[in-house]
């Protein structure tokens, strides 16, 4: 009988009972690769590669982990200091059959480690990349160190091959709108960009009241109504979110996945490269497809309004294919 991996990467002629490295940064890259692992029902003794966060120990908990030091955006001493750590990782565990990942910094590491002890590669590209590959995947297909799936049936350009999606089974639907919403604001946590804009925009709403919870990450501010918190682990994030009528966040995949999991469809507000707030301009692409599938209200900083929280308080997703809140 075909498993869920095979089919997905018949290349490497593996199951989804086999045993896999699985690498991934902090953040939505991890986010996206648990989220595979539960639709690739993958069952082996797997062992995780990434950061330590309250994010990783939360979503990977009793799972075997091998903790890399943090890895930022086009981090190249880090990142071949992560060649020589995964190396080992590797090494040790000679059993494993291949090495999947979904980004972002530590995945060129771990493909260049496994290369060199013959083990199968494959790299899934993130939701958040619509148009083109992140710099992760374009140095992954220049080197030819992994076989390449495209988030997207519209990205699937030779090599890449599409074979699903995680955003595929979302359906939207509808309820009674709240008059006075409770707000959830996450603004991310990728360091060390901040996202100001986005609080700022929030506050000219005037809807953020004592009930607000906002999660800032690196964007730290003091005189916010309501709850302050710096980062919060994905259950908890999920208690609050699920116990709130609107959920305003930046274009972060994790985040919005995480969110459509459980039913909520939140507003986005993408982060912009020119205000400093990103590498690059890629959570526009992809909150520019979450509006186009109807998933989420989508506005620039400057252009949210109190109108557009009232509107997505009555907005609610369902799930076609019965996708569980694993982060719960």
């Amino acid at each position: 009988m075909t498993s869920p991996l095979s089919r997905l990467w018949p290349e490497a002629g593996l199951q989804s009972s086999d045993p896999l490295l699985l690498v991934a940064s902090t953040g939505g890259h991890l986010t996206e690769l648990r989220a595979w692992v539960d639709r690739l029902r993958l069952s082996g003794s797997n062992t995780w590669v990434t950061f330590d966060t309250p994010q990783s120990r939360a979503l990977l908990d009793g799972a075997d982990i091998e903790f890399l030091p943090y890895v930022g955006p086009r981090d190249l001493e880090g990142a071949i200091r992560a060649r020589s750590r995964l190396g080992a990782v590797l090494r040790d565990r000679p059993w494993l059959t291949g090495v999947v990942s979904t980004g972002a910094g530590i995945a060129v590491p771990a493909f260049v480690a496994a290369r060199r002890v013959r083990v199968a590669r494959l790299y899934i590209e993130s939701i958040a990349r619509v148009t083109r590959p992140s710099l992760t995947g374009r140095l992954v297909q220049w080197s030819g160190l992994a076989d390449l799936r495209a988030p997207y049936p519209e990205a699937a350009r030779r090599p890449w091959r599409y074979e699903g999606g995680l955003l595929d089974q979302f359906i939207v639907g509808r309820r009674p709108p709240s008059p006075r919403p409770r707000l959830l604001v996450t603004v991310g946590t990728i360091r060390p960009y901040r996202f100001d804009a986005l609080i700022d925009s929030v506050l000219e709403t005037g809807l953020a009241d004592e009930r607000t919870t906002w999660q800032l990450g690196s964007t730290t501010r003091r005189g916010l109504p309501g709850q302050v918190v710096e980062e919060l682990a994905p259950a908890e994030l999920m208690e609050h979110a699920r116990a709130s009528d609107v959920v305003v966040t930046h274009a972060g995949a994790g985040t919005v996945l995480d969110l459509l999991r459980i039913g909520i469809s939140p507003v986005v507000v993408p982060r912009r490269r020119a205000r400093g707030e990103h590498v690059d301009d890629h959570q526009a692409e992809l909150a520019q497809l979450l509006e186009r599938r109807g998933l989420a209200h989508v506005r620039e900083a400057d252009e949210l309004d109190s109108q557009t929280m009232r509107e997505a308080s009555g907005t609610m997703i369902t799930s076609t294919d019965g996708m569980s809140p694993w982060s719960s």
